[in-house]
């Protein structure tokens, strides 16, 4: 039977886990008894470049020499808990990896990582570049991989393809993707989801912008509107994810991390500038139940070595559930700082549900700039937390933000002093320099102009009032605050690329 939809998830991110999105509709459909397909073109796309890049036989420096050479290897180290053990091995292999990408995309004029695609020519912020890499898809890098993957799936005569767009590295790729499809299928309906098509549909994007490449745009989770699409009347649309069409053993990771999300949407959904509160993002839980059950089942049906959980913010009521009722696997999630998490015992019963590490956005290390971003967070409870994680053996990856519209030079002092009071307690850093959203109420007192140039700009620049402008706030993160003694060894922890979604692996064995 020839399947009704195909399910696309396009280059370019980190290829750590299978597509949480594409996962969650395939199990709906599923469920419904609609036959389709996924592919990770993301993943597929990386592993054909690297194989491509290693077959090129032309004169090379020694440093490509030897990542063709070990390209094998390195690929396979980075599938074994053992490198994790050994930073200096998992250094070699992610840079020799991430080497034949950058040479890959070089004669294309593309800048290509393990985490990022920039166009030297093309923005992902302007809708007319993106309607020019659908014109033009053999200039796209990965267009000897997806011209044959592409007429193979076809051959199938899907009613529908779908693709999941959710971050700018992955917007010129889906567009050169979109036009082959359209190139050698002129009649095939496309349907564009994501996470960033939905911050699109906010800023007032429409469909007609990309006419004659899209056929239908939607905003939010897309089952509801994939089973409109295809004809289903009152589905069922809240189901578990799906990774059984994935290559779940194939991506560049210790076995298997299972991505799992118990809500779209913050409960929290108070802090300003926030882009979630700004694109007015509902924030719609599972119950606490039915995600503990589904996280015991997933974790007896794919034995994942990591659970993920993708949450905005990981209630305190799904915490203590967690924390009574065990996935089966160990997990790490991005959290909010609550007083519950200052309290020693509370953490020592996350650590035996097998919680690893901790997400915090901690932001800054002033209250007052904390205040006025209404983050809700205390500081003394913070350091509470921090040091009560720390002594469950818990990692704590810590994010901060820089150059908001209520913080200094000064503030930024503060929050450089409270990272170096903490330097024991904290395990890995974010560092951010803040981005103003566009549709934000709180942007409107404000002087902005154009952020990128280009109609599909989420973002304003802004006039400071204390004349913290993006340029001395990037020189004091570079000059002063990286270059503090008690922060540079938390720095050199951060797993090159991956970041967060390796940063487990270390913990799991301690040896950073």
């Amino acid at each position: 039977m020839s399947p009704k939809i195909i399910l696309i998830y396009p280059p370019l991110v980190k290829p750590s886990e299978p597509p949480a999105g594409i996962g969650k509709l395939s199990s709906c459909l599923t469920a419904n008894g609609i036959d389709h397909s996924v592919i990770d073109a993301n993943l597929e796309g990386i592993l054909y470049l690297l194989q491509d890049a290693s077959n090129n036989k032309t004169t090379a420096d020694r440093w490509t020499t030897r990542s063709r050479k070990n390209r094998e290897s390195n690929l396979a180290a980075l599938q074994e808990i053992t490198t994790y053990q050994n930073p200096s091995r998992y250094q070699r292999a992610v840079t020799d990896i991430n080497h034949l990408l950058n040479v890959a995309g070089k004669s294309y004029r593309i800048d290509l990582s393990l985490a990022d695609y920039r166009d030297h020519c093309l923005s992902p912020v302007k809708s007319a570049d993106l309607i020019t890499a659908a014109d033009k898809p053999q200039t796209n890098p990965f267009y000897t991989y997806f011209q044959h993957r592409l007429e193979n799936a076809l051959e199938e005569n899907p009613e529908y393809v779908g693709f999941s767009l959710n971050y700018l590295s992955q917007a010129l790729c889906t567009f050169a993707m979109i036009g082959f499809v359209k190139q050698i299928a002129p009649r095939q309906k496309i349907v564009l989801g994501g996470s960033l098509v939905t911050s699109w549909i906010k800023l007032g994007v429409h469909k007609d912008i990309f006419k004659g490449f899209v056929d239908e745009m939607t905003a939010g989770p897309g089952e509801k509107k994939l089973l409109e699409l295809l004809g289903v009347k009152d589905g069922v649309s809240n189901c578990a994810p799906d990774y059984s069409g994935f290559p779940i053993h194939s991506y560049l990771s210790p076995d298997v991390i299972l991505p799992y999300s118990s809500a779209s949407g913050c409960y929290w959904h108070k802090c300003a500038f926030c882009p979630e509160k700004a694109e007015g993002n509902n924030y719609l839980p599972l119950s606490v139940s039915q995600v503990t059950q589904e996280l015991q089942a997933l974790s007896m049906q794919f034995r994942p070595s990591l659970i993920h959980l993708l949450d905005s913010s990981i209630p305190p009521s799904l915490l203590d559930a967690l924390a009574g009722k065990p996935p089966g696997a160990p997990w790490y999630g991005f959290t909010r700082i609550t007083e519950k998490l200052a309290d020693p015992e509370f953490c020592l019963s996350l650590k035996r549900s097998g919680c690893k590490m901790l997400k915090l956005g901690i932001e800054s290390g002033d209250q007052e700039v904390l205040d006025m971003l209404n983050k809700g967070i205390d500081l003394t409870t913070a350091s509470g937390a921090l040091k009560a994680l720390k002594s469950a053996g818990i990692a704590t990856y810590c994010y901060f933000l820089f150059g908001t519209p209520p913080e200094n030079e000064k503030s930024a002092l503060k929050t450089m002093a409270f990272v170096c009071r903490h330097h024991d307690f904290i395990d890995f850093l974010n560092l951010a320099i803040f981005n103003l959203p566009a549709t934000s109420i709180e942007a409107q007192s404000l002087a902005t102009s154009d952020f990128y140039e280009g109609d599909l700009s989420l973002y304003k620049n802004f006039y400071h009032l204390a004349a913290w402008h993006r340029p001395v706030v990037r020189n004091f993160m570079e000059k002063t605050f990286k270059k503090h003694p008690a922060i540079v060894p938390i720095l050199q922890r951060k797993p090159e690329f991956f970041s967060s979604n390796h940063a487990p692996f270390f913990v799991l064995n301690k040896n950073y």
